[in-house]
């Protein structure tokens, strides 16, 4: 019986119109409904499960050195200088990358060392100490460029910081620090501590190491510094990477045994230069002579 008859005939029994439509609509498929996750309505133990969360990353990425070219320090500094040719020997310089396999929540390595050959002979030393004591006199022997305690402080409080670097006398520490120039010098990188040693007795001592010594801090996994200018030579840029990368093995060694800081690759690079991943020699079997590269 066709749907119109049944149709035709529904005034004479409701009941077996009713009868009817039920023995001719179940024969049409069923038709799964889902929701837009793509599961169906039955399956409410897989859509009401949370969704799994992605771990977060305790460790910086580092890619592997596997396959990496890597060069040695003559030839580094063969291709580095092709990329500055035309440009005078100060106003370029070799920096250095130190990429560490390290936690993200650990402890920053940051310190000050003195290479054999300064990188940087201008640095401005400001000491705060009394003006006409022999503390005074010491610092500007050893090289420092402003001198005082008030004038200091009013001229860094005008915005005149006209120094790179900060050296605070013991004896004048809690002047230091009732002036409030942790405010302004702070937020620099300016403000001495005795943690960094730049609030010490020696005073004489701590200035000659900062003329033409280097700063450094680790930064997202990695130290970076400069250790030449463009005209070293490669003896002389050997020796200043060796000290380097032997001070921050001394740091590394300081950290507690929980702290796992490890070395994990050396770049260098120059101004405007890419860095080229050095391999630990000093020269290559196709190296050119090391008197070549000691001439721009």
């Amino acid at each position: 019986m066709t749907a119109i008859n049944l149709v035709s005939r529904c005034t004479e029994g409701g009941l077996q119109l009713k009868s009817q439509f039920r023995n001719v609509f179940c024969l049409s498929p069923t038709v799964t409904h889902r929701f837009a996750s793509g599961l169906s309505k039955g399956d409410k133990r897989l859509r009401d499960q949370p969704k799994s969360k992605r771990k977060a990353r305790t460790e910086f990425i580092n890619q592997s050195l596997k396959n990496a070219q890597q060069f040695s320090l003559c030839d580094a500094m063969r291709y580095i200088r092709a990329f500055e040719v035309g440009r005078p020997s100060t106003s370029s310089k070799y920096d250095l990358a130190i990429r560490l396999r390290t936690p993200k929540n650990g402890p920053a390595v940051r310190n000050r060392l003195r290479l054999p050959h300064a990188v940087d002979t201008s640095t401005r030393i400001c000491v705060i100490c009394p003006p006409d004591s022999p503390v005074a006199k010491q610092a500007v022997a050893a090289g420092a460029t402003l001198v005082g305690e008030e004038t200091i402080f009013g001229a860094v409080k005008e915005g005149r910081i006209e120094f790179d670097r900060c050296v605070c006398h013991v004896d004048s520490a809690q002047k230091l620090n009732q002036a409030q120039m942790g405010r302004i010098l702070g937020p620099r990188g300016l403000m001495p501590s005795t943690k960094l040693g730049t609030i010490t007795k020696d005073v004489s001592g701590t200035v000659n190491n900062m003329v033409g010594g280097s700063e450094y801090r680790e930064r997202l996994g990695v130290i970076r510094c400069a250790v030449g200018q463009l005209g070293f030579t490669p003896e002389e840029m050997q020796r200043n990477i060796r000290t380097f990368i032997g001070g921050i093995k001394k740091d590394l060694a300081t950290l507690s045994d929980r702290i796992s800081k490890e070395i994990h690759e050396v770049v260098l690079s120059s101004t405007n230069s890419p860095g080229f991943t050095l391999n630990g020699e000093f020269r290559s079997t196709d190296s050119p002579p090391t008197k070549d590269l000691s001439i721009l």
